[in-house]
């Protein structure tokens, strides 16, 4: 292996000593762009996504659904344009980063002697987005003709709930216009209130009391589901509630009781719990530490419109052949499920450590390219699922 001739400072690692694979290159390329919140630089994702457009000869819309908010859609139309359309579903936004934790700059795209490459994105969700584009490139090139429309869209601000990006926009006609059949594509705060006084005093039915109550109510119900997962052969992350505490404010000096405190939490549901239920769970938690304390859900939607997963459906059984990897978390998926298209959540990146928001995110370059053969299958089979009853005898 010998160094990049960029070096370090342009992203660095080491390449093999015949060149980088493109596709590695553009995935490094993309990464790049520092469109972490709180400001993501939009701009440049647009601007990188113009270019792809032109070099796949796709035209390219943009709907500003937002101030300062753009979703982008490359079409590449079927043979037979009436019949529902396969949507490709990507965001363009990343999470922020804690850069004294990391190996290497989060956004060098700094790519290892093992070929890891390191930078925020890699694995949620900028690998998907070029595996997308490389196996339509790599479609086109060989030729291939699609029974069904595929679009590629590219969302903002999925990863603040998306309310911003595709919450808004599948009200937008333009989204009904697209006609999808199928799509392929992750909070709670307690507040508690409290007697306030000084450090030096034993004040009663303070703020900390209640939040200690609290804090131990979802973190026992964390652990019993985390037993659930480890002791049950036929269960995935998929299947049981993660619940992990993220954040606690709460006082303004060392020696004065607060009067009031908030913890919050990252809950992800699995859809065959019943959301009512678990809201119920949350509200006798919160009384049993106190009649004044209150909850508000940083994002609820409580719509649990499932995709089908019977061999009968046409759209699953396609899927399930080429292969049958979900992606456990509460992504904008679940935005398109609530207008009634069915809509799965799939990242192929089998034999790596799950490092999606975390410290030292990395993909191996062979996995990445993996997933672009996947999907390069894939494409093509759910665009070749006959026309069923479901199926527009026109375009929207």
């Amino acid at each position: 292996m010998l160094p990049d001739k960029d070096g370090p400072g342009a992203g660095g690692g080491y390449g093999s000593a015949q060149g980088e694979d493109p596709s590695v290159s553009l995935f490094r390329e993309y990464l790049r762009l520092r469109t972490v919140h709180p400001e993501p630089d939009y701009n440049a994702a647009l601007k990188f996504l113009d270019r792809i457009a032109e070099e796949l000869k796709l035209p390219m819309r943009k709907i500003e659904v937002c101030p300062g908010r753009v979703v982008s859609i490359m079409t590449w139309e079927g043979m037979k344009p009436t019949l529902k359309s396969v949507l490709l579903n990507s965001h363009t936004d990343v999470v922020p980063v804690f850069q004294e934790h990391w190996k290497y700059d989060a956004f060098s795209a700094f790519k290892d002697a093992e070929g890891n490459i390191y930078a925020r994105g890699s694995q949620d969700m900028k690998c998907v987005t070029i595996q997308y584009i490389q196996a339509i490139r790599r479609l086109k090139a060989a030729g291939q003709r699609l029974m069904r429309t595929v679009h590629l869209m590219f969302v903002p601000d999925e990863e603040v709930g998306g309310h911003k990006g595709m919450e808004t926009f599948v009200k937008h006609p333009e989204f009904q216009q697209l006609n999808i059949g199928f799509a392929l594509d992750e909070g709670i705060t307690v507040h508690c209130p409290g007697s306030p006084g000084h450090g030096s005093r034993f004040v009663e039915n303070t703020a900390a009391e209640k939040l200690r109550q609290v804090i131990n109510s979802f973190l026992d119900f964390r652990e019993k589901e985390k037993h659930r997962l480890n002791t049950s052969e036929c269960f995935t992350l998929g299947d049981v509630t993660t619940i992990n505490m993220t954040m606690v404010k709460g006082g303004v000096a060392y020696n004065v009781i607060p009067a009031e405190m908030d913890v919050s939490f990252d809950l992800r549901i699995p859809p065959t719990v019943n959301l009512q239920d678990f809201e119920r769970q949350i509200k006798q938690w919160c009384k049993e530490a106190g009649d004044d304390v209150t909850y508000e859900f940083a994002q609820k939607h409580m719509n649990q419109n499932i995709t089908s997963t019977e061999d009968s459906d046409p759209w699953w059984g396609t899927f399930k052949a080429a292969c049958q990897e979900i992606f456990p978390a509460a992504t904008d998926s679940r935005f398109i499920r609530a207008v009634g298209i069915p809509a799965i959540g799939f990242s192929p990146m089998n034999r790596t450590p799950i490092l999606l928001h975390d410290h030292n995110e990395y993909l191996n370059e062979q996995v990445f390219l993996r997933g672009i053969s996947v999907y390069e299958r894939l494409i093509p089979a759910l665009t070749s699922v006959p026309a069923f009853v479901e199926d527009s005898l026109e375009k929207c």
